[in-house]
């Protein structure tokens, strides 16, 4: 027998599932934009089937098993939003629905597939955990033949080599006069595989009259969490967050797509808690590095040797935060630089969290065919925000044999201003 969900009693984030169902009219504008539904033809792995299948489940009439393999093959890339005409707020509907507890939701899975996201869980959120980890999948790379099947996928996204780690000062004041006062949220994975993400961030921002705060006490965003359905880890990490930070005024300046939009759902994911009214104040104040440096202006940088960029979207800057032009405009500041369009350049990459981990097959046709692009644009550079897609793109232009630099928006501009060759990595 079925056993219906009602969905006035899944809790404080009931509503805005709610309004996210009933705000679809099912005109199917979402599918062209869906990865999933482009790689696999199939109208259950589209925006338009999984409203329809989350509604029959919550309404009783479907069995959670058989919605759940159609539910977790969705990237969460919510480009659906940016395209769909009725704004059905399909994020909060998706994220909401994978938190619901004991209502079966998610596919039982493979013992391969439970074993990954549960070591991506315990490490990847966690900057020492996850340095372990790398170090350890190096050594598993060498002797793959004995290493268990179920983490090959994790064992392809485990680079050659780290970055030496670098010293995040508690506060890095600004060069000349002081036009203003951040607080930095300096994210968990690119502290081990990109800490110049970082650096350069602050360099950056010192460079342009800003000064930096980065609170020790911070963390993970809770995105990963928040998005595999995790919502009582996310919700700790998110608390941890709302701390560190206080309740000031000043920006938090993210440099990862994936944590911008996480944190600007603390809301939702705070939903009902008392500490709500904190969290909403948290997410008015989070703006992606991008955004905040457009929008005070920037101190022009040196020209340098004629480069040609491409431009990559980030899901979760373009379609969940909807920044398109800051970093484009802040490419175009550089003197020399001439700003090419990728085709196709928000349709997603494959990364999305953790799911090139989960959904390892889907995700490298996808990431075969962001790479397709980039190649056939004749770029010198790819250029983009978040840390997810930038191991993504290289390890797939790696697998072609194509030596293509892919650099976060703001290492490119720390390196102009500091008058070294962007395109050296």
């Amino acid at each position: 027998m079925l056993h219906r969900i009602p969905i006035e009693t899944v809790g404080p984030r009931g509503a805005a599932m709610a309004h996210a169902v009933e705000s679809c009219i099912h005109c199917g504008f979402c599918l062209p934009t869906c990865p999933t539904y482009e790689v696999l033809g199939d109208e259950a792995d589209s925006p338009r089937g999984r409203i329809m299948l989350m509604k029959e489940v919550l309404e009783g009439t479907l069995d959670p098993a058989v919605a759940a393999p159609h539910i977790d093959r969705c990237l969460g890339c919510v480009a659906c939003q940016t395209h769909c005409p009725s704004g059905v707020e399909y994020g909060n509907l998706i994220s909401s629905y994978r938190s619901l507890e004991g209502s079966k939701v998610h596919s039982p899975g493979t013992f391969a597939g439970k074993l990954r996201r549960k070591l991506a869980s315990l490490t990847l959120p966690y900057p020492k955990r996850f340095s372990l980890a790398m170090k350890m999948g190096k050594l598993g790379r060498r002797l793959r033949w004995v290493t268990p099947k179920a983490l090959h996928p994790m064992l392809d996204l485990v680079p050659e080599a780290l970055p030496p780690a670098e010293v995040v000062p508690d506060l890095s004041p600004a060069i000349g006069t002081e036009r203003g006062i951040v607080f930095l949220h300096i994210g968990c994975a690119a502290q081990v595989l990109r800490p110049d993400i970082t650096s350069a961030a602050i360099r950056v921002l010192n460079q342009n009259g800003i000064s930096v705060h980065v609170p020790k006490a911070q963390g993970c965003c809770g995105a990963l969490h928040w998005h595999i359905g995790d919502a009582k880890n996310a919700m700790k990490l998110a608390t941890i967050n709302l701390a560190a930070f206080g309740n000031g005024d000043e920006p938090i300046i993210t440099t990862a797509a994936g944590c911008g939009s996480g944190m600007h759902e603390y809301p939702l994911m705070m939903a009902g808690q008392r500490n709500i009214d904190l969290a909403k104040r948290f997410a008015d104040r989070t703006i992606d590095i991008s955004e905040y440096l457009d929008r005070i202006g920037i101190v022009p940088p040196p020209k340098v040797t004629k480069l040609r960029i491409a431009y990559h979207d980030a899901c979760h800057l373009a379609h969940a935060q909807k920044v398109r032009k800051p970093p484009r405009n802040l490419l175009k500041s550089i003197p020399g630089v001439e700003l090419v369009e990728l085709q196709e350049s928000d349709l997603c990459c494959g990364s999305a969290g953790t799911y090139n981990i989960d959904q390892p097959e889907i995700a490298a046709q996808l990431g075969k065919r962001k790479i397709d692009n980039v190649v056939a644009s004749q770029c010198d550079i790819v250029a983009l925000g978040n840390i997810g897609c930038q191991i993504q793109i290289e390890q797939h232009l790696s697998k072609a044999g194509k030596a293509i630099p892919v650099l976060h928006t703001i290492q490119i501009l720390d390196r102009a201003y500091r008058q070294l060759n962007p395109s050296i990595t």
